[in-house]
């Protein structure tokens, strides 16, 4: 019993349950706030595939790198029309076709 109270990893051991309720709570909505911010976006009014916290971007590029440039762009084209924003290798593309 003694040893039992001068162990200091019992008193870290009934101090966890205790506390994770409380610290867990601060710290999922600071979490899901920084979330958002982060993938908060402005919203264009240029047509295009969405940014989607970076997902976007590889999509489109893999599209142009799997498609090759002229079927990629037909496909974007008939998807969104004539202005179309895109990117290729991270860079923001504008595709203009008629």
């Amino acid at each position: 019993m003694v040893l039992e109270t001068l162990n200091p990893m019992h008193y870290i051991t009934s101090l966890v349950p205790d506390v994770m309720p409380v610290a867990t709570v601060p710290i999922l909505i600071l979490m899901c706030f920084l979330f958002l911010i982060w993938n908060h976006e402005e919203t264009s009014s240029i047509p295009g595939p969405g940014y989607c916290m970076g997902i976007g971007p590889l999509i489109s590029h893999g599209r142009f790198l799997w498609m090759g440039v002229g079927n990629a762009c037909n496909y974007y084209n008939k998807t969104y029309g004539e202005f179309v924003r895109v990117w290729i290798s991270g860079e923001e593309t504008f595709i203009i076709s008629k």
